[in-house]
C-alpha cells in the first residue's frame, strides 16, 4: 500500500459494489450510492462521473466564492467538453469546464476570478488528475 502523504488525513471509505452486467453501485456506506454504468446507459459512466466530480468540485468553489463576496448565485450551470489519450488507458487528456452563472449584483470579472481561483487553486479534483492534463474554462454571466 502507498504511503500517505505526511500531512494527509484519511478520507471517508468509498465503497463500490457490483450490481451486475457492467453496472455499480458506488458511495459512502451511511450515505446514497450513484448508479456508475460503464457503458453509461444506466447511469453515468467512470470517466463521466469523473468529469462530474471535477465540474461539480470547481462549481462547489465558485458558488462559496461568491456567496463570501455577498453575491449568491441563483444558478449554475457546467458543461465539461473532454478529450481522452487514444491508447489504452484513455486517461483525460484535457478538459474545458463551460461556466454559465447567475449571480445578480457580481461582475463579469468577479465571477472569471472566482472560477479562475476555483480550479486553479481550491477544486480537491482538479489538484487530483495529472499535472500534464490541461483544464482550462469559459465563463458566461448571465443577468
Amino acid at each position: 500500500m502507498p504511503e500517505a502523504h505526511p500531512s494527509a488525513s484519511t478520507h471517508v471509505p468509498v465503497e463500490v459494489e457490483w450490481v451486475g452486467g457492467t453496472e455499480f453501485a458506488a458511495g459512502r456506506a451511511d450515505a446514497p450510492a450513484v448508479r456508475l454504468d460503464a457503458d453509461g446507459k444506466a447511469g453515468p459512466s467512470p470517466f463521466d462521473a469523473l468529469l462530474a466530480s471535477l465540474a461539480a468540485c470547481a462549481a462547489t468553489d465558485v458558488v462559496t466564492i461568491l456567496q463570501k463576496q455577498r453575491t449568491p448565485v441563483r444558478a449554475l450551470h457546467v458543461r465539461v467538453e473532454a478529450h481522452r489519450v487514444d491508447a489504452t488507458p484513455r486517461r483525460l487528456a484535457s478538459a474545458i469546464l463551460h461556466f454559465t452563472i447567475t449571480a445578480p449584483g457580481t461582475t463579469a470579472a468577479k465571477a472569471a476570478r472566482a472560477v479562475e481561483l476555483s480550479v486553479t487553486k481550491y477544486c480537491s479534483v482538479r489538484s487530483s488528475l495529472a499535472a500534464d492534463v490541461p483544464v482550462t474554462w469559459t465563463v458566461e454571466l448571465r443577468s
